[in-house]
Formats: structure tokens, sequence, C-alpha cells
């Protein structure tokens, strides 16, 4: 159908793919944790353009331009690593001053609270530049996709599209119950700031090991 192979195995291997924990879920959970299923879903559509960019760059070949050349890879590889850094630094700095009860010492004069940093965040850009910003990802797209193309069908583009578009139903339905879920854990424990600064510290810890993970990989 359309050019795909085995359709049923690659629904299967997508399906198990989607669910390993990555900084795109993660991220996009945390921001559901604290500011809600409506910005959250901001943070998701930036998963998802990234995604469908990363697609269409493998489709085009830039996945084997990223293979050939080890500096082009390097460059790429790092800045990721590095953004990933970035926004780990984020999340343990605003963990350490939710611990420490800053923010209730940054009241304004006549009761008013500050606004949070998290006030002037922008989940979309964030989310979409963690997803670009990734080089495995494009090449994980050419290699797992091509395996399901049949190469003699005479309209691959209709088979990568075919494939883009299962990869995003499930990627949407995934991310759709971790911010459900995210918003269900920050609704039960949302007056025990503590537990909470724990979690935002355990999510930036593990940015920092996407980061390093990142930071060693190899185009091969």
């Amino acid at each position: 159908m359309l050019g795909i192979t085995d359709l049923s195995t690659y629904l299967v291997g997508l399906a198990l793919i989607i669910l390993l924990p990555g900084p795109n879920s993660l991220y996009v959970v945390s921001v559901a944790a604290r500011r809600g299923p409506r910005v959250a879903y901001r943070a998701a559509a930036g998963v998802l353009c990234g995604d469908t960019v990363l697609m269409t760059l493998s489709a085009g070949g830039v996945a084997s331009l990223l293979q050939t050349s080890p500096v082009l890879f390097a460059v790429v590889k790092f800045a990721g690593a590095g953004y990933l850094t970035w926004l780990a630094v984020g999340m343990l700095r605003g963990a350490w001053a939710l611990w420490r009860g800053r923010e209730a010492r940054r009241a304004e004069p006549g009761g008013t609270p500050r606004a949070p940093k998290e006030a002037v965040e922008r989940p979309y850009r964030r989310a979409l530049v963690v997803s670009l910003l990734n080089p495995k990802a494009i090449l994980f797209f050419i290699s797992f996709f091509v395996q399901f193309v049949d190469p003699s069908y005479a309209h691959p583009v209709l088979s990568f599209l075919t494939l883009g578009a299962w990869a995003q139903l499930f990627s949407f339905t995934y991310l759709s119950v971790l911010i459900f879920s995210g918003t269900f854990l920050a609704a039960t424990f949302r007056r025990r700031k503590r537990l909470t600064a724990g979690l935002s510290a355990g999510a930036g810890a593990a940015f920092l090991g996407f980061a390093a993970k990142l930071s060693l990989a190899s185009a091969g």
C-alpha cells in the first residue's frame, strides 16, 4: 500500500520508539505540570513541527550529508548538547529557588507577587529548537523509514508522507497522554512545593544526561 512494506511491523516499532523517554517528551510533561495543558500543547506543537522538519530533511538527503561530514555532524551535535545543558541549568536553578521558597520573598509592595520566569517562557520555540538540534534524530528517521519503503515504488514521496503521518499521529497521542498526566500530577501536588522542586531537579538532571549522551554520539 503506497509503497510501504510490512506496515504492521513499522507501527509496532514506531510505538516502542516513541514510548522511549527523551528530551522532547520530558520537556512537554514538565510544561504541563508547571503551566497546564493549554501551554503544554504549544510545546507539543513545537515537537511535532520539529519532527516534521527532520523527516523532510531526512527524505531530502540531509542525513546522508551528516553521515559523510564529521565536521558538520559535530557542529550540530555540540550545538544541541549545549542547548540541552542550558535548559537543564535553568530547570535546576528554578528547582533550587522553589526549594528555598524564594518565590514568596519576591512579592512586590502590596502583596502582589512578581511574575515568575515561566511567564516569559516560550514553550513552542524551546521544544522546536530541542527537536531540531538533534542530528541523531535525522539519522534515525532516514534509517528507520527506509526499511519500510519499497524501492521499486514509483512515488516514494507518498511512502515517506504516509510513514511520517503515522509517526505524527502516534507522537501526538503520546504527548497528549503525557500532558494530561502532568496536569493531574500538578493538581495533586500543587501545595507540596518541595516535591515539585525535586521533580524539577530530576528533570534538569535528565536533560544533563541527554546532553552528555548527545555530545558522545557518533554519526555511525
